[in-house]
């Protein structure tokens, strides 16, 4: 974990919640997929979680969705804004060496050490669709699914993956706690790797006010996650 400061050098409007940030600045203390940064905001007492898309060492790219004062605070930030971050937290992926977010920036790894992996997008309508051309971009078999139907397959990603993906057997998954839930349920998967969504305090494991129940007890998210395998969790 690094504390350094990190410039807003553009931001881009995805859908009507999600934004593209590109900051730059000292982003060496990423190492891994999955890893995320805390930033702080002005007027804000906690900072904000945000997992870093893509990484390198001179800066980040983050995908924001505007769900709250903080994160709309964030993406309303005008070019040039600087804000004081943690980098580098977390445990990140684990893929021998190399949401949405995250898995964004696995899926560059993968693929830069010749792996290609498929990639099932879920969305609630065809208007909260982003990256899936992105995705496609980097080589992927891209599915996406929407729960009314307006694009791709109608329902959840589970579906996608029960659909047109029986031969995969282990997943790398982001997104809310319930989808997750679901994905765990998946009888064809024997294993995985899981990124939890949590509320933090102080984003490096001392408040202990993002702790979890797994198998082998307590675990926080942000010291020990966020990503922990699929045979860990409990639901």
């Amino acid at each position: 974990m690094d504390r350094t400061v990190l410039t807003l050098a553009r931001s881009r409007r995805l859908t009507r919640d999600v934004y593209e940030l590109v900051l730059e600045g000292d982003a060496s203390a990423f190492t891994r997929p999955g890893q995320f940064a805390e930033l702080a905001l002005p007027g804000k007492f906690l900072r904000r979680p945000i997992s870093a898309a893509n990484f390198a060492p001179g800066g980040l790219l983050l995908l924001v969705r505007a769900a709250g004062a903080g994160t709309e605070a964030l993406v309303r930030s005008a070019p040039g804004t600087r804000f004081d971050a943690l980098t580098g937290l977390g445990n990140g992926f684990d893929a021998g060496g190399i949401g949405l977010a995250p898995l964004y920036g696995l899926a560059r790894a993968l693929t830069a050490g010749g792996i290609v992996p498929a990639a099932a997008l879920g969305f609630r309508t065809a208007e909260d669709v982003f990256y899936a051309e992105d995705f496609a971009a980097l080589g992927c078999r891209v599915f996406v699914a929407t729960e009314d139907g307006s694009l791709g397959t109608k329902g959840f990603v589970t579906d996608l993956v029960r659909r047109f993906l029986p031969e995969c057997d282990y997943a790398f998954a982001c997104g809310p706690t319930a989808m997750l839930r679901a994905a765990a349920g998946l009888e064809q998967l024997r294993g995985g790797q899981f990124s939890l969504e949590a509320r933090m305090g102080c984003g490096f494991g001392a408040c202990m006010g993002c702790t979890v129940e797994t198998k082998s007890g307590p675990r926080r998210v942000c010291a020990d996650g966020p990503v922990f395998r699929k045979e860990e969790l409990t639901w």
